[in-house]
């Protein structure tokens, strides 16, 4: 489906009646494989009020960094006192299929946060194949501060979702801010166009957020002119500065396969070039610290990132690197430099040591 058609419905479904924790609406997210680290399914979740009680929906997923395979899925479950249940009823599209491929489906309960607009769903399905259970976290987008300010008075707008980023226009065109908050002082009635980088897709919503303003904007007052700025003192001769301490440094090329700590093929050169440098520099010691991206169990994927900071120590070594010069550590997710999920969280940072 084009994007137009997905903004439009995330428009219908937002401009929805307001009803109590109503469930209505577009979220997004991602299912994560508890049988390994770093397998996800990032997805989208737009869901209707039927009668009563009942709910109905689209579920769309995509597997992790291959979006040509993704599934469609019609939804239909009912309100729960902490959430919803909503069952797969039947598979409306799927790309990207392969001769032993094939998509779980079940049951899935979900748990509502009202304060994060978050649903945390668990997932069990029939027994196909290595079907068994999964784990889902969405976040949809929702103004959380007032809907009508005034005239010219500046104001933070807060909304709830994961990764937020403001535009100006529906095209995306006009970047606006990032995060959950935005401060702005509007003169007349405004509509922004938010998006979440929480495990994106092809179908992921524009959600449009309309700020009405009232009354009119009263007249500015000049800004008092500051006074003029001192060059600062000259550091005494006795003080000087503390030293820096080496930062460590990334090395772009030296990946690894999702969920392993096995080096891509491309790895091989940068550490090739690394072990040059030791070798000309007899001297010199490493520490090797290990990272993951931040999908799956934070235990699992400490001891990951462990393995990867140990796997590239095992290539050194093997090319005459002494052991006892190179120390390894992981960090697991803990310090993602991108917005998971990415390749380029999956990385080491070298370090000189004394």
């Amino acid at each position: 489906m084009k994007r137009s058609f997905w903004y439009g419905m995330g428009a219908l479904l937002l401009a929805a009646p307001a009803q109590a924790q109503s469930l209505t609406g577009v979220w997004q997210g991602v299912e994560t494989d508890t049988g390994g680290p770093e397998t996800y399914y990032p997805a989208v979740l737009r869901v209707q009020k039927g009668k009563g009680t009942d709910l109905f929906g689209v579920l769309y997923q995509e597997v992790g960094e291959r979006p040509a395979m993704s599934v469609t899925f019609e939804m239909q479950g009912t309100r729960t006192a902490t959430g919803m249940q909503l069952d797969h009823k039947r598979k409306l599209n799927e790309t990207g299929r392969t001769l032993n491929g094939y998509w779980c489906d079940g049951a899935i309960t979900f748990t509502y946060d009202a304060k994060l607009e978050k649903l945390t769903g668990h997932a069990t399905y029939r027994p196909v194949g290595n079907c068994d259970v999964g784990a889902f976290t969405f976040y949809r987008i929702k103004l959380k501060s007032p809907a009508t300010v005034g005239a010219g008075v500046e104001n933070t707008l807060r909304v709830s979702g994961r990764n937020v980023r403001w535009f100006a226009d529906a095209d995306l065109k006009q970047p606006l801010a990032t995060g959950n908050t935005y401060r702005t002082s509007l003169n007349a009635t405004t509509t922004f166009y938010l998006t979440q980088g929480y495990y994106p897709t092809s179908q992921s919503p524009v959600v449009p957020i309309t700020i009405q303003v009232t009354g009119k904007a009263a007249g500015k007052a000049p800004k008092a002119t500051p006074p003029p700025s001192m060059p600062p003192k000259p550091l005494p001769d006795t003080v000087r500065p503390a030293p820096v301490k080496p930062t460590p440094v990334v090395l772009p090329t030296v990946l690894f396969r999702v969920g392993t700590p096995e080096l891509l093929p491309e790895a091989s050169s940068a550490l090739d070039q690394l072990a040059a440098q030791l070798r000309a520099r007899p001297t010199l010691r490493l520490r090797v610290s290990g990272h993951t991206d931040r999908v799956g169990e934070p235990d699992k994927n400490q001891l990951l990132s462990e393995q990867r900071a140990a796997a590239v120590k095992d290539y050194l070594v093997k090319a005459g690197i002494a052991a006892e010069r190179i120390s390894t550590r992981g960090f697991g997710d803990t310090r993602p430099l991108y917005p998971s999920p990415d390749a380029r969280n999956r990385r080491v940072e070298v370090e000189e040591i004394e």
